[in-house]
């Protein structure tokens, strides 16, 4: 199998962006790659055609890297989805499709039929794709999950997959991440780690090249690159870590508070509203952050009527309702929108315990959740353009006579609700809609360009700053020697490897690695990895 996993050293290392600018760098050379996630943790997610047609959900990261790759996302690039229902539980779609739920009382019984499917999803891409773009999840030094583990080195192990751990430098300590990821690991997974990525550096390169060289001599493994620190990095998350990573340049004049609900799926709804040159979206958890806005945005949960407690608990309940009095708009988003509405029921227990609660009123609408789930990629038209997005949910919508239909939901006056998500990626749509409700013209922004960019941008980082041609080797078996920290730094790039002077390693990284392949302690080292 030809393939290559990425690692982190900790959650929001950067194994997506390194994931993503591989596959784009990878198919500018005309090699058909394929991502891929294993597992993948997330309440964003994407709509995608699976077998025969039929519609299935995946991580969203996933489905941006196979854009980026070039090829159509499908559900074996992510053939587990946990969706986070509570702290201990989470909801799981296995291949596209709801599959019971997960626990951590049984996390590691409870996920051996799952970790079968992962890897059969694999094999499966493996056979039809020259490379796999494997990214892991969290850090592979989670020793206390490692028996159950599929994505990390259990996958690495399952099809001998060479694995680069990628650090942040952002954070501080990157080395001694770096380096005792390596440590906690098994002797027959330290053998599959092949080097490193460091990510999010900024200042002088020479003065990082004597920690580099020392990794590199300590570990044996070699620095494939360093990625500097790009503000003008954006992709689509798939978790809630980088939300306040939205605001606009200085100059915006209208302000546009999302709530930032517990349980928020699908927050990248307002990415492209974010884009707009005028206008400063802000993730709001209180009454006073939303006091002043001009629109308001209530996103998609994965648990609508806890949410709703929530909201009624911080009081935002009454300033939402005291922003349409005002004659402000309001726009509700899947979850968010049926929260606008007048009961919202839920007879199965899909979110949970059975309930039947009041919604905010503000749309003459009637919830209903029901066991099967919703998977839609819809078009149509609404204020005057053509519109499309994608659906995920439960919920089941009723109308009633007060309001007019709007993208798969209602609208009456200023207050929008849809079930579409991803609708304002629409230039089109985006446009009509803040010309009725901020009275503003539409912009020259472009949604789907700003999105290609990014890709382009993240290859480019990519194609510059890493051995790119050293990690497409390492992929397809057929590794050589990478330039020397020394090397790349004096060329002005980025650090790659470095020769060995002292043995680390019980076993040996994989041939062509830049480290020793006898593995053999030969007494004239201190302080190596064990």
């Amino acid at each position: 199998m030809s393939g290559l996993l990425v690692a982190g050293t900790t959650s929001d290392a950067g194994k997506s962006v390194v994931t993503t600018g591989l596959c784009r760098a990878f198919a500018r050379r005309g090699v058909k790659v394929a991502p891929y996630k294993a597992q993948n943790m997330s309440n964003n997610s994407m709509v995608c055609a699976g077998p025969e047609g039929a519609m299935a959900e995946i991580g969203r990261a996933q489905w941006v890297q196979a854009r980026a790759a070039k090829v159509t996302p499908e559900p074996a690039m992510n053939p587990v989805l946990l969706k986070p229902g509570s702290d201990r539980r989470s909801h799981v779609v296995l291949m596209g499709h709801p599959a019971g739920e997960v626990s951590s009382h049984d996390w590691e019984a409870g996920r051996r039929h799952l970790a079968t499917a992962a890897h059969a999803a694999y094999d499966d891409l493996a056979s039809r794709f020259d490379v796999i773009v494997a990214e892991g999840a969290g850090s592979p030094a989670e020793i206390n999950l490692r028996a159950g583990d599929y994505v990390n080195m259990g996958l690495a192990r399952h099809a001998g997959l060479p694995t680069v751990v990628v650090g942040d430098i952002d954070r501080g300590g990157v080395f001694a991440a770096m380096y005792g990821t390596l440590a906690l690991l098994e002797p027959e997974d330290q053998a599959l780690i092949s080097g490193f990525v460091i990510n999010k550096f900024r200042g002088d390169l020479g003065l990082l090249k004597p920690g580099l060289e020392s990794l590199e001599s300590l570990t044996e493994r070699p620095v494939f690159g360093v990625l500097p620190w790009e503000p003008s990095l954006w992709l689509d998350s798939e978790d809630a870590l980088d939300l306040d990573g939205r605001r606009a340049e200085a100059g915006a004049t209208r302000k546009v508070a999302v709530v930032r609900l517990p349980r928020i799926s699908n927050f990248t709804d307002v990415d492209a509203l974010g884009l707009e040159p005028d206008l400063d979206v802000v993730f709001a958890s209180s009454p006073a952050d939303v006091a002043d806005a001009d629109l308001v945005v209530l996103p998609g949960t994965r648990s609508t009527i806890s949410d709703l407690a929530w909201l009624r608990s911080r009081g935002l309940d009454v300033a939402i309702v005291e922003h349409v009095r005002r004659g402000r708009p309001l726009l509700g988003i899947c979850g968010g929108f049926q929260m606008l509405g007048g009961v919202i029921a839920d007879p199965s227990g899909v979110e949970g315990a059975v309930a039947e609660v009041e919604g905010l009123g503000l749309l003459d609408v009637r919830t209903d959740f029901t066991p099967a789930k919703n998977l839609r990629l819809p078009t149509g038209s609404a204020l005057g353009v053509e519109a499309s997005g994608y659906e995920i949910h439960h919920g089941r919508i009723t109308r009633g006579d007060g309001v007019e239909a709007f993208l798969g939901g209602a609208r009456a006056g200023n207050v929008f609700g849809t079930m579409w998500h991803g609708s304002l990626e629409g230039d089109a749509l985006r446009g009509a809609f803040l010309e009725a409700t901020l009275d503003r013209a539409p912009s020259e922004v472009s949604f789907p360009a700003a999105r290609e960019r990014r890709l382009d941008l993240i290859g480019d980082l990519v194609e510059e700053h890493l051995d790119v041609d050293a990690l497409l080797d390492l992929a397809r078996g057929t590794a050589g020697r990478a330039a020397s920290a020394s090397e790349r730094v004096e060329t002005n790039t980025v650090p790659s490897s470095a020769t060995a002077d002292r043995v680390g390693l019980d076993t040996p990284p994989p041939s062509g690695s830049g480290g020793s392949t006898s593995g053999v302690d030969d007494g004239s080292t201190s302080g190596g990895i064990r």
